[in-house]
């Protein structure tokens, strides 16, 4: 047995705890799991049916574990893991499952075949054999925690001249963008890039909101690695930056992994309950529009428009009702996909395949199913809140022609405010570059 199996095999055994036991135990062989996956939606084909995914993972489990198998290994088809073996297994977790979960939720029996994928990528990444670029991706943003010094001051200035766009736009001098500031109320963790950071901004300023600007990132790709170690480094600069701030309350960007790892795996893997409470801005959108905080116009919002449930937001995250009522209170014009909720498609772009770009083709022809969901709608307009599915469903607009707008659900809702920036007689401004707006 070489050194990368051997690794690859203790990893496994790390992770046997009764919910991945019972994934490898209970499996009937009922095959119902099969129009549950957009793959095999989208390629009708024995690879792609869950229960076979799961069944490439029980042969080595039971070569290790089953009494029977040692002895009869025919019998049961179990199969000592090797190289060849456990790369086949690892290009099949990153390129063939999306850890949608949607095959779990219409399991008779609950088998839960990402859990089983997820173990498998945590063998591949510490064997060293995961995609090259999630492992750098996941190992930069840990650099990054390590002396955030290094780029905090170029972040500052950054947002002292986003801050100056903010109060043109909102036509509020008194508009402010603070970063890392100690005692706010909220934490606020964007994604990279300023799309995620001026429509929450804008929001947070209309509704008085006592808030401030995190300096990191809400992604966190050890979580798509399966790496527990990787995940808990990244999720730990944040938490323990709004420990250390104070703050009441962490809201998270429109991002599906972030929300469904911090809400609810990141207690779990410190063992303690945090002192402030997790969002995502979703939720917190949600509130100010229940409550009244919000001044919105859905007349702003005329086109025919559709939601995408990201699988982490909606079937693992509990967000669901929340976005449908934003939509209802800022357009007038909402259609639903079918399925819809927890039985939405996954638009194939999640567990980190959008950023892998040596399986683009076969990430674009497993997005096909939502394709045909968004085409059926008719909408001219898909809201998604989380960046890769907006990301994954751009590109399958443009490879089967839907000729859609993709966008955030805090663009819309800026939308909706009707913005000084945004009316007749001065929305000229904006026609431009955003950095020429901001010089003015």
């Amino acid at each position: 047995m070489s050194a990368q199996v051997d690794t690859a095999l203790q990893v496994l055994e790390k992770q046997l705890n009764r919910p991945l036991v019972v994934a490898l135990e209970a499996c009937a062989r009922c095959g119902l799991c099969a129009e549950a996956c957009h793959y095999y939606l989208a390629e009708p084909s024995i690879d792609h049916v869950p229960a076979a995914r799961g069944e490439a993972l029980r042969r080595a489990y039971r070569a290790e574990h089953d009494f029977l198998s040692r002895i009869f290994p025919q019998w049961t088809g179990a199969e000592k893991l090797n190289e060849e073996s456990l790369a086949k297994l690892a290009e099949m977790a990153f390129s063939q499952c999306t850890l949608c979960r949607r095959c779990a939720f219409n399991c008779p029996m609950g088998v839960d075949t990402p859990l089983m994928m997820r173990a498998v990528r945590a063998m591949a990444t510490a064997s060293e054999t995961a995609p090259e670029l999630l492992v750098m991706l996941a190992d930069a943003a840990i650099e990054k925690g390590k002396d955030p010094s290094f780029f905090r001051d170029m972040f500052v200035e950054q947002m002292a001249d986003l801050e100056k766009e903010l109060q043109t736009k909102m036509g509020d001098p008194a508009a402010r963008i603070t970063v890392e500031r100690e005692g706010a109320k909220i934490l606020y963790v964007p994604l990279a890039g300023e799309h995620t950071i001026m429509p929450p901004a804008i929001i947070f300023n209309a509704v008085k909101e006592d808030w401030t600007l995190s300096i990191f990132e809400a992604a966190n790709y050890g979580v798509f690695l399966g790496d527990v170690a990787r995940a808990k480094q990244i999720a730990a600069r944040i938490i323990d930056e709004a420990k250390r701030l104070g703050v009441k309350e962490v809201v998270l960007a429109e991002c599906g992994h972030a929300y469904a790892s911090f809400r609810w795996e990141a207690p779990n893997w410190f063992g303690e309950t945090f002192p402030f409470k997790v969002t995502s801005l979703i939720e917190k959108l949600d509130e100010y529009v229940s409550e009244g905080r919000l001044h919105l116009d859905p007349s702003a919002n005329p086109e025919l428009i559709t939601y995408h449930d990201s699988c982490n937001m909606a079937r693992t995250g509990g967000v669901i009702e929340e976005p449908r009522r934003v939509l209802k209170a800022i357009a007038h014009n909402f259609v639903e996909m079918t399925p819809n909720r927890h039985e939405a498609y996954c638009c194939g772009g999640g567990g980190g395949l959008v950023a892998l770009p040596e399986y683009t083709e076969r990430r674009l022809k497993a997005g096909k199913p939502k394709a045909d969901q968004i085409r059926k709608t008719r909408a001219n307009i898909v809201v998604a809140a989380c960046e890769n599915c907006r990301l994954q469903i751009g590109e399958i607009s443009e490879q089967y022609g839907l000729g859609v707008e993709i966008t955030a659900l805090a663009d819309l809702v800026v939308k909706a405010m009707r913005l000084p920036a945004t009316r007749p007689e001065v929305e000229k401004l904006f026609a431009g570059d955003p950095a020429t707006v901001s010089s003015n």
